[in-house]
Parts: C-alpha cells; sequence; structure tokens
C-alpha cells in the first residue's frame, strides 16, 4: 500500500528573530539539564528535611529519568504531528508547574510524584526544541545553531552541581527547583514571540497506541532494570521490593530479571507492531526505515556506546572530592567549571571547524579529546589531588564534549526528513539516555567493586579482618561518603587513609572504564559516511530521502 508522505508545515527563520528563537529554546533546554543535575548537590539537604529513606532518595532521581527517557520517543512523535512549539510550551509549563510542586513536597509520595512529573515536561521539551531548530534554520545557520544546542546540553550538565550548590548553600533546596519558575516564565514569553509553528501534515492520520504502550513499557522496563539492579538483585532478590503494600512475590527471581526481561521482549514486540503497521500505510510511532539512512543509523549507534562512559565520572568524581578531599558542594561545582569553560568554547568554534574539515571529523576528534581528558584524569588522581591540577584535564574533556554533541546531533539529523525530525531528534535523544542510564548502571556497579576493596588495603594496614570487613562495607554501601566518620573511630586516622586510598584506586579505575567507552565510541564512528551533514554546513540542502510505504 502506498501513502503520501507527510509534508513540512511552517516558515523558515532568518534575521535577528532566528537567533533570538534559539536563545530561548536553548534557555529551555538549559532549564531540563541544569534541573537534571542540581538535585545530585541538593538531595542531602532534602533527606534531612523531609525525613527521606535512602530508597525514597534513590527515587527522587529514578523517578525523573524513568518518565524522562520512555518518553521523548512518543513526545517526539507528537510535537510533529500536533506543532512542536504548541508541545515545546506545554512541557515548559508542565515542567514549572512540576519544579513549584517539588519545592513544596512535604513528604516522600508528592516528591517523587512531582520528579516524574517533571521528567514528563522535560521529555516534551527536548525533542520539540531540536525539531524546531531543525525546522526552521537552515545551511550554515542550522550548524550553528546546533553548535548551541549541544553546547547548552555539555554546559548546563557541568554548571548543575554549581548552580546547585550555590543555592543549597546560600538559601535552601526549594531554590534549586523555585529558580525554574522565573527561567520558564522568560522561555515562555521569548518562545510565544520568537518561534513560529511548525509541523508535518499529510501523511497517515491516527495514533499508534499499541505501538505507544510497547516502547514505553519496553523502555521503563530495561531503565528500571538498569537503575535498580544493584539495590534489588540483578537475577535474584537481594532486598524485598514494595510499593505501598504491595510486595514482590518472589524469593527466588529478582523484579530487576523480570522487568528487564519483560522490557526486552516489549521493544521485540514494538519492532516487529511497527513494521507491520508500515507495511499496511498506518501512522506509526518510529518510522524504523530511517534506519536505512546510514547517517541516522550509525550515529545512534554512536550516540549509545559513547554516552555509555561520556558522563560516568561525573557521577564519581563529586563523590571522592568531598568524602576525600573535603571540599563543599559549593567548591566541587567550582572545580567542574572547567568542564563547562570547556564546552562552552567548542560551542563557539564547533561550526566553523565543521564548515572547515567536515562534522564527522570534528565529532571524531571531540571524542579523542573526551577520551584523553578522562584517561588523563585517571592516571594523575590521588588522595592529595586538587582542583588547579584537574582543571586542564577537565577543560579537554569538556572541549570533547562540546565538539561530540554538537557535531553528532547534526550528522544524525542531517539526512533526516524535516516532516520526521520531531522522531529523529527524540530517537536520537532516547539513545542518548537509555546509553546514559547503562553506563551509570557499569559506572556504579565499578564504584561499588572498587571500594568493597577497602578491606584489603586496611587489613594491610594491620586492621583487624573483621573490623576492616565492616568499614569496607560501611564505605561501599554509602558510595564513600562514610570516610569523614571513620575519624572517630579507634584507629581512626588508618582507617581514613586506608579507606581513601582505594577510594583513589577506585576512581583511577573508573575513569578508565569511562574513558575505554569513549574510545569504543570514537571506534563506532568509523562507520559514519565522512560527508554526513557537510553538504548542509556549506548552505545546500541535499535531497532528503523521503521513506514511501
Amino acid at each position: 500500500m502506498t501513502t503520501a508522505p507527510a509534508h513540512e508545515s511552517g516558515p523558515t527563520l532568518s534575521g535577528g528573530r532566528r537567533w533570538a528563537a534559539l536563545v530561548f529554546l536553548a534557555l529551555g533546554v538549559a532549564m531540563i539539564i541544569l534541573d537534571a543535575t542540581v538535585v545530585n548537590v541538593a538531595i542531602p539537604t532534602m533527606v534531612k528535611d523531609l525525613s527521606l529513606t535512602t530508597a525514597d532518595a534513590e527515587w527522587v532521581s529514578a523517578a525523573y529519568s524513568l518518565t524522562f527517557a520512555s518518553l521523548l520517543i512518543l513526545w517526539g512523535r507528537i510535537s510533529d504531528r500536533a506543532g512542536r512549539r504548541l508541545i515545546f510550551v506545554l512541557g515548559v509549563v508542565v515542567f514549572v508547574g512540576a519544579s513549584v510542586l517539588v519545592a513544596m513536597s512535604g513528604d516522600a509520595a508528592t516528591l517523587i510524584a512531582a520528579r516524574a512529573l517533571q521528567g514528563i515536561g522535560g521529555a516534551m521539551i527536548l525533542p520539540a526544541s531540536l525539531s524546531i531548530i531543525n525546522a526552521v534554520f537552515t545551511g550554515k545557520s542550522r550548524a550553528v545553531a546546533f553548535a548551541v544546542w549541544g553546547g547548552t546540553i555539555g554546559g548546563m550538565a557541568a554548571l548543575g552541581p554549581l548552580v546547585g550548590g550555590w543555592l543549597t548553600t546560600n538559601a535552601s533546596w526549594h531554590w534549586a527547583f523555585l529558580i525554574n519558575v522565573p527561567i520558564g516564565l522568560i522561555v515562555l514569553a521569548g518562545v510565544l514571540v520568537t518561534v513560529p509553528e511548525t509541523k508535518a501534515v499529510g501523511g497517515p492520520k491516527g495514533i499508534d497506541v499499541l505501538g505507544t504502550l510497547l516502547i514505553t513499557l519496553g523502555l521503563v522496563g530495561i531503565v528500571f532494570a538498569l537503575i535498580e539492579g544493584q539495590r534489588y538483585g540483578w537475577l535474584t532478590p537481594l532486598r524485598p521490593f514494595t510499593v505501598g503494600g504491595w510486595e514482590w512475590p518472589s524469593q527466588s527471581v529478582s523484579i530487576v530479571f523480570v522487568a528487564a526481561l519483560l522490557g526486552v521482549l516489549a521493544l521485540v514486540a514494538f519492532v516487529l507492531v511497527e513494521l507491520r503497521r508500515l507495511r499496511a500505510g498506518k501512522v506509526v510511532v518510529v518510522n524504523l526505515r530511517l534506519f536505512r539512512i546510514r547517517s541516522f543509523g550509525a550515529g545512534n549507534f554512536v550516540a549509545l556506546i559513547v554516552s555509555l562512559g561520556e558522563f560516568g565520572l561525573l557521577f564519581a568524581l563529586p563523590l571522592f572530592l568531598q568524602a576525600v578531599r573535603g571540599y563543599s558542594a559549593l567548591e566541587t561545582g567550582v572545580i567542574l567549571l572547567a568542564l563547562a569553560v570547556g564546552s562552552f568554547v567548542a560551542s563557539g568554534v564547533g561550526a566553523p571547524l565543521s564548515q572547515r574539515l567536515g562534522p564527522v571529523r570534528v565529532l571524531q576528534m571531540g571524542m579523542a579529546f573526551e577520551a584523553v581528558g578522562i584517561l588523563a584524569l585517571g592516571f594523575f588522581f590521588s588522595v592529595t589531588v586538587t582542583g588547579w591540577q584537574m582543571a586542564p584535564w577537565l577543560f579537554l574533556y569538556g572541549l570533547g564534549v562540546g565538539f561530540a554533541t554538537a557535531q553528532l546531533t547534526g550528522v544524525i539529523l542531517s539526512e533526516v526528513p524535516v516532516a520526521e525530525s520531531g522522531q529523529g531528534s527524540a530517537v536520537q535523544s532516547t539513545s542518548r539516555q537509555v546509553g546514559a542510564a547503562i553506563g551509570t548502571a557499569i559506572i556504579g556497579a565499578t564504584l561499588i567493586f572498587g571500594l568493597n576493596g577497602i578491606a584489603g588495603q586496611l587489613e594491610d594496614r594491620g586492621v583487624p579482618q573483621a573490623q576492616a570487613v565492616q568499614v569496607s562495607d560501611a564505605v561501599a554501601s554509602s558510595a564513600g561518603q562514610a570516610i569523614p566518620a571513620l575519624a572517630q573511630e579507634p584507629g581512626g586516622d588508618v582507617l581514613v587513609e586506608g579507606a581513601s586510598e582505594a577510594f583513589a584506586d577506585t576512581i583511577r579505575l573508573v575513569a578508565w572504564v569511562a574513558g575505554g567507552f569513549v574510545l569504543l565510541g570514537l571506534l563506532a564512528s568509523l562507520l559514519l559516511p565522512r560527508n554526513a551533514a557537510r553538504v548542509e554546513s556549506e548552505g545546500y540542502s541535499p535531497p532528503r530521502a523521503t521513506p514511501t510505504t
């Protein structure tokens, strides 16, 4: 069956208005990326104020991650059809409203529900912003816009701990979320004035209900397993899993294994359902024929792999700096500012470099910078390392993130039909989020594995085996945050020294694992067509192969 392909409705932008529009779109993206990272600094204070349990604290982050990652593709599809500016604006409203609910929360259940609602708003904003850029910018301006968008993500991810640390220290944790209210109002006003509405018109009508359910359940199952595997056990239960008054009944099979299995089966069923609907000319959540485009298919593979290690070190590094080096949350954020500076520098010079060398070459150069920066941090790490000693490598690391993020986005979407740009941008964002979730799980397992080696370090220093094991368990279960309290124990100097050395060894291992993933992504980038996105960056529009059914 043949059906008319969707085509694009809406103007492109030119002159000063397009750059004003980009500023407000980037500010909206900055808001959701910033909020995803400030919570890591604010959570200790929230635990004290709201009497959260450890499980509650983990769900504060997990609820956001689950809803955000699992709904990106759905909202990308809806934005293509309903209107990208409309979905972006609604996403900002949802996100800001949820931020107020987070700040007003007085108990764990309300807080976790509000964080999940924030994830829904973020999943509406991110793909809509990128598909708007892909629809209203053309030629050289599109390459610059992609660079700004990518640099915003990299920079805000690094600035988050600094902003969160400052607000939590000088105001309260509530303001780490209430700050989204004035930002959101500015974004709403600016987008409504400067951004035109664009959407895909024509093509199949309706909603793919079954496909939406399958891909959402599949991603929720897999992301849940990746986040909770360490806590509840990958195969057999390590502890009871309860929701309300209900408890997971099996004592032999973990809920994590079941969730992962159901997630995989749901995604397999999703692919089969989508292919059948494509052949029938019906609307689909994801046009799987986009993966026939080499730049799109290979680019998403690269995004998935490089995301495994891209921000893994940033998960573990603040834990060490605060537990061993004694830095405050604000001081830790200042140290990580070197990474943000590198990312912003890359956003400024990335577009001219891509015009000279080609986007794929700049992408590969960025991943090489990332790998060198991460691995160098691993080689030079010690219990006496200072922020100034880390700054050059963090800057190089951030420079690579800025180059790689912006160029990879442009490469992935370079040959995607504009009418499918919402789907395309959502798929590439989901690839990054799923990769980051897997990477965090691997880095977390590496961290626990390394910290369990504290017992050996302590025994070598003459600590009795029973005490060494007890201290090792306490430090591992607290991600190293129990180390300062060891100074109060008998023989505390020896305990702190041994635990700190083991933690430094662990960070080195984490850096090498993260750097290894980035190197693997660099190798995978060889699959990309060399001239992907080059034609558009030089101001021409290549023929777009619109898939037909």
